[in-house]
């Protein structure tokens, strides 16, 4: 089966999809389907096929790559209105602190909670807890270097989903975000614990939701 015919195929898998799409998932499933060997290489040419398709101005989506896949998303000039059909499941604004943990996780993962409270003085026990419940950063395991060997916490794909964005290297840089403000943390009074990695510094910058 040659491109043009295998194309529909993968543009219909990813469409059905509630979820991006690896290109070796996409490969194995239309192997099973077709019930023949696909190659990658044809794969990842039906998902070019694909992306420069729906680049057309004239379409309200696109096909993107985010979350380790492939998934058609709406394109940003339509956000605000697909937004009024999903309101009730938008990410609710977070509060200051939350942001501020989720930054400091973001830009430092995978970080301990101790580190985090380092940075920003003070305790981050709900914040934490709440950025779990949105399902914005998960356990990722522990320190094993660290005394007692505490969790660490990284984004998770559902952060990366939200964003847009294939992996943490896609973040912004700090100096160039402009619709934020930037904030230096107050270093706590207190020593620093004893578990906290010497590579966290108390003068790193972190970002809230500008009002």
């Amino acid at each position: 089966m040659d491109i043009e015919m295998l194309m529909p195929h993968v543009e219909a898998l990813i469409f059905a999809s509630d979820r991006p799409l690896t290109q070796i998932e996409i490969t194995e499933m239309m192997s099973q389907a077709l019930e023949e060997t696909i190659e990658t290489e044809r794969i990842s040419g039906c998902i070019a096929a694909i992306i420069e398709k729906y680049d057309a101005t004239y379409y309200p989506f696109q096909l993107a790559e985010t979350g380790g896949g492939y998934q058609f998303l709406t394109k940003k000039a339509f956000h605000k209105t697909v937004l009024k059909l999903n309101a009730d499941k938008h990410i609710k604004k977070l509060s200051n602190a939350a942001m501020e943990t989720l930054s400091i996780i973001a830009y430092k993962q995978p970080i301990t909670k101790s580190e985090i409270e380092y940075i920003r003085g003070v305790s981050a026990d709900y914040s934490i807890q709440k950025l779990i419940e949105k399902e914005l950063i998960v356990i990722s395991g522990r320190n094993e270097e660290m005394v007692g060997k505490p969790l660490v916490y990284c984004t998770s794909k559902h952060f990366m989903d939200y964003l847009g964005i294939n992996s943490p290297s896609q973040l912004p840089q700090l100096k160039d975000i402009t619709d934020l403000e930037i904030v230096m943390p107050t270093p706590s009074t207190d020593a620093a614990p004893e578990d906290a990695s010497p590579v966290i510094m108390p003068t790193m910058p972190v970002f809230k939701q500008a009002s």
